[in-house]
């Protein structure tokens, strides 16, 4: 689960008040998602499509505001929205709600500080193809109502400027981006990221027809027929007007990327995380060699280089695409068992889901990942672990990747769904937490930190091969934390990180090709969230067992880290030292 789209930075959503929750939690609870609602109400203004695939009522019409004076509008909105704020936590005794006050005023304080250096910094670019499909894709799905489906249809119509009082989305993305033409200083998109977004933009437009194609709606070829010429037209007007607006130099400036680092929970200079990382990644590699070795030994493998092992594991467990899912549900039933066996972790009495991703979908997001469920109105609906689609060769044999071979499945199972992110998202469903904890204080570093530390916890009990691919995993976690930065800084090329990508952490072309794009303009600075909050999440359980000696119990610990919701770093500290500690002394 990687991605920051444009739905995660709406930075709004709530969830409904589990069964689990008592009535003083449900009160105090109550209270906080009162406060949270202004912040809500606020964001969902611009960006609604987000808001309603999360669940908020009466949205599934509304459309993307790009309307002329946006960014004026925006930053008078969160200007008198951050006054009433910090008037309600004046006022505020209680210290859970005060602490969800706290943590809405530095959501809307990070959000007016990255619009404020986009404005300054950067012309304004907008993906309009994979933008529109994310919005459609949204009401068509089959963890949503049917009733709800139609709506897709008026959405359509509205981005095609087909109804009164809209104009079409392609129109308000040219207008917002030309009246910035003329403004010194600002710095183009990548060409790169254009180049890749114009040839990715058919198989959105293809991806929404199909959507559509497989319902029983009806009517819809007419209105799709004019967007998916607009968005035609639209694209031309980018390689005519904005590609030669272009960079060439993928780096952002210096400081839009300390701003991007902070966006994603990473609280640490790029000098910091080189340090810490390189450090960590020469640790990972030596346990590597050992484990490497024990694999070697054990099939009978000519070399014991935990290189030539990986190799040969990923040439020698190759799974077929048509067999792909049955094998990562098979793995997750092992998984499951192991976790509970050793009481790990509680786990919920439903299965988790997994499911193959559509073309489009594959796409929008190429690498596994986690498709969460609404989390407000939320009546039953629950995870899903993404597996990236792999289109069967025309010679009727499949293409293998670091997704499809079996040694591999254990890591990728156990961060995506058991005990990693599905087990997040579930037990804010099924527990119920504010919504300041579930959605406002959401960002990469508690995200993909737990889904670092969940393959931590699993990789013990996993067949030897599965315990190598978990360290090489880890590795290309702490690789990731200090490529980006170094990238970024221009201390490394990109075609030395790529190289080192597959020949040190045996990773394959396609999945390299991937990174190098997210640590140069896809997502800079997010990838070094997952060794960043893994850290923390170590350096958090070894503080607890200090605390706690033979009184801890790790999955009580992890039970009670999960029923926090998304909190940071420094925020789930405070509330395992002060709550979960005390409690668990005898």
């Amino acid at each position: 689960m990687n991605a920051k789209s444009w739905m995660t930075t709406l930075l709004a959503a709530g969830l409904v008040t589990g069964n689990a929750v008592n009535a003083a939690e449900a009160d105090w609870i109550a209270r906080s998602n009162e406060h949270s609602q202004v912040v809500l109400t606020s964001m969902a203004k611009y960006v609604p499509e987000g808001a309603g695939s999360l669940g908020v009522d009466g949205l599934d019409e509304a459309i993307t505001d790009l309307g002329p004076g946006i960014y004026e509008r925006g930053m008078a909105d969160s200007a008198a929205l951050l006054k009433d704020l910090e008037a309600r936590l004046a006022a505020e005794k209680h210290p859970l709600v005060r602490q969800d006050l706290q943590i809405l005023i530095k959501a809307v304080t990070d959000n007016r500080r990255t619009s404020e250096l986009n404005r300054d910094n950067m012309l304004p670019y907008f993906n309009v193809s994979q933008q529109v499909f994310q919005g459609i894709r949204a009401l068509i799905d089959p963890q949503v109502a049917r009733n709800r489906y139609p709506a897709a249809i008026v959405r359509m119509k509205r981005y095609a400027g087909l109804e009164e009082g809209y104009e079409p989305i392609t129109e308000l993305a040219k207008e917002r981006t030309i009246e910035r033409f003329e403004v010194e200083g600002l710095v183009g998109p990548y060409r790169g990221q254009v180049e890749q977004d114009l040839e990715r933009s058919v198989t959105f437009i293809e991806g929404i027809e199909k959507l559509l194609t497989e319902t029983d709606l009806q009517d819809w070829q007419e209105p799709y027929a004019s967007l998916a010429g607009q968005l035609r037209d639209y694209n031309d007007w980018v390689r005519a007007e904005v590609l030669p607006r272009t960079r060439d130099d993928f780096r952002l400036p210096p400081v839009m990327y300390a701003d991007a680092l902070r966006n994603w929970g990473v609280d640490a200079s790029p000098e910091e995380l080189i340090q810490t990382a390189t450090q960590g990644y020469m640790d990972i590699r030596n346990e590597m060699d050992v484990i490497g070795a024990l694999v070697a030994k054990e099939k009978g493998y000519p070399s014991s280089d935990y290189r030539d092992v990986i190799r040969r594991l990923k040439q020698d467990g190759a799974i077929d695409g048509d067999k792909l899912l049955d094998h990562y549900h098979e793995v997750l039933g092992k998984i499951e068992t192991f976790l509970e066996q050793q009481r790990i972790i509680s786990l919920p009495e439903r299965p988790a889901g997994i499911r193959i991703g559509t073309a489009a979908e594959t796409a929008a997001q190429p690498a596994p990942h986690l498709d969460p469920p609404r989390m407000i109105g939320n009546t039953g609906e629950y995870p899903y672990f993404v597996i990236p689609l792999i289109e069967q060769n025309a010679d009727g044999s499949w293409p293998q990747t670091d997704d499809t071979y079996e040694a591999g499945t254990w890591t990728l199972t156990a961060h995506e769904a058991r005990p990693g992110h599905e087990m997040q998202f579930s037990s804010m469903i099924e527990a119920g937490v504010s919504v300041a904890r579930a959605i406002f204080a959401f960002n990469s570093a508690n995200v993909e930190g737990w889904g670092l530390y969940a393959e931590a916890i699993a990789k013990p009990y996993m067949p030897l091969e599965g315990q190598l691919i978990s360290l090489q995993y880890r590795l290309m976690r702490a690789g990731r934390m200090f490529l980006d930065p170094m990238l970024n800084l221009g201390l490394i090329s990109p075609e030395d990180a790529k190289r080192l990508i597959m020949e040190d952490m045996v990773i394959g072309e396609g999945w390299a090709q991937n990174e190098i794009e997210r640590y140069t303009y896809r997502m800079p600075g997010q990838a070094t969230a997952y060794y960043y909050g893994y850290t923390k999440m170590q350096a958090l359980r070894t503080q607890t067992e200090l605390a706690l000696r033979d009184d801890f119990d790790q999955q009580a610990f992890h039970d009670f880290v999960l029923a926090q919701g998304m909190l940071p770093p420094q925020l789930l500290k405070a509330a395992v030292m002060e709550n979960f500690v005390p409690s668990m002394k005898n």
